[in-house]
């Protein structure tokens, strides 16, 4: 089958730049950025575990982890129909069916889609916005994708709480103006926050995305990473960050 049979209408192809995968994407929907792929790298999935991604969207995280690490088996979980058939797409289109699954669903009700302490690893690249921040309109797609309309930041705590394993670990990319909330609360739900790296679109802007590990009943000892710079002097990407994309990205 071909890949263009896998689009419908005013959907696109966007390469992922890693082992030939591509991604089913509508521009007037909600499409990935660059914070799923900075948590995509952010994430450390050791050989044969299992990953959960909540909020997965098109799926874009559980792909990009499928190729760059060796895990075992990922799952992403969505609550908007078309973009869970997006990612169901993408998954069959790049042959990812025997290790990546994509469920329909919403996360606060995790208990009815998986089973307490079975996921090794949980990403999430979540609603940033508080619901009352800006006028938003509750039925449209990119407005529950970007504000907390549909879950909110305890949601997705509560929930990976409860499909971590003991010792399982969270990732999340998020803004910088909620981090002291996104500290204590993650401490308060039993996910001990255990790293931490700022974004900064260049080093002498103020920061745009932190990227958090925390991890299920872990001791205290908070981790700082050296912030990560997206753009040198020049507006091109720095080396990391060129890195972190792949072969193919400028």
């Amino acid at each position: 089958m071909e890949r263009a049979e896998f689009l419908k209408e005013g959907e696109r192809l966007d390469s992922l730049q890693r082992d030939g995968y591509d991604i089913i994407q509508h521009p007037g929907k909600f499409c990935f950025g660059m914070d799923a792929v900075l948590l995509s790298a952010f994430a450390k999935v050791k050989k044969d575990e299992t990953v959960l991604d909540l909020c997965t969207g098109t799926g874009v995280l559980p792909i990009l982890l499928c190729a760059k690490t060796e895990g075992r088996e990922f799952a992403g979980l969505e609550i908007q129909k078309e973009s869970a058939d997006m990612a169901s797409r993408s998954v069959t289109m790049n042959g990812l069916s025997e290790r990546v699954r994509i469920i329909e669903g919403d996360l606060k009700e995790a208990e009815a889609f998986f089973a307490s302490a079975s996921f090794d690893v949980v990403t999430c690249n979540p609603p940033y916005m508080i619901r009352d921040n800006g006028l938003v309109n509750p039925a449209d797609s990119l407005a529950i994708a970007r504000h907390e309309i549909a879950c909110t930041l305890d949601d997705v705590l509560k929930a990976a709480v409860y499909v971590l394993k003991p010792g399982g670990r969270f990732y999340m990319v998020h803004r910088p103006f909620r981090l002291a909330e996104i500290l204590r609360k993650m401490s308060e739900a039993g996910l001990e926050p255990k790293g931490l790296r700022i974004v900064y679109p260049k080093a002498d802007r103020e920061p745009n995305m932190v990227l958090v590990e925390g991890k299920k009943g872990g001791r205290s000892g908070l981790v700082m990473e050296k912030p990560l710079i997206i753009m040198d002097e020049n507006n091109v990407y720095t080396k990391e960050v060129s890195d972190i994309y792949g072969p193919g990205e400028e």
